[in-house]
């Protein structure tokens, strides 16, 4: 089985307007834009069964207005090693229930806690080797940070290769929220 996650899909206007920044950063190896997404709960390599469970638990969440997504600005993870550029989202109330909803769920769906703080954010690249104030110069170039924001009506069920992040990564089901009618491949 492929390893799994749980996101929101970035809607298409908003991937155009952050794939204009893939560029200027020796070293960062860009993310295809068709790949953007935010991830609400990384899950891992499973087999058919907790896939199974997984998808009954992310398909009873309690139904729920959209979730608005407000990006602030560019970051990196690392640190002193920085090993990826990330446009982080305000973490809002709102974002941070159904997170914590997911996160309930999931546990209680047989799957060990994530260790990870949440911290909501688009990889845009990832980063060998970049020494940090090279970061730091790449995110200063870029100025004010564009007013992007959106609307996510449905959680998506991930799936990627085995590989070192980036993708290519296909949604293998989608739960609507209050209701709204989606198309998945469940």
């Amino acid at each position: 089985m492929p390893r799994l996650f749980a996101g929101f899909e970035i809607p298409p206007d908003l991937v155009e307007r952050l794939a204009l920044f893939r560029a200027g950063l020796p070293g960062a190896r860009w993310i295809d834009p068709e790949n953007y997404h935010l991830t609400l709960r990384f899950i891992g390599d499973v087999d058919g069964h907790v896939a199974h469970e997984i998808d009954t638990a992310l398909a009873e969440i309690r139904p729920r207005a959209p979730v608005a997504v407000t990006f602030e600005g560019f970051d990196v993870f690392g640190g002193e090693r920085p090993h990826a550029l990330i446009v982080r989202a305000k973490l809002t109330r709102e974002l941070a229930d159904l997170q914590g909803e997911i996160e309930r769920r999931l546990r209680k769906a047989g799957l060990a806690p994530e260790k990870r703080k949440f911290v909501p954010h688009v990889t845009l690249a990832r980063l060998r080797g970049v020494e940090p104030l090279l970061a730091a110069d790449y995110i200063a170039r870029q100025g004010r940070f564009p007013d992007l924001r959106f609307e996510a009506g449905h959680i998506s069920l991930f799936s990627a290769r085995d590989i070192t992040g980036g993708g290519p990564y296909l949604v293998e089901a989608a739960y609507p929220f209050a209701g709204m009618a989606l198309a998945a491949n469940r």
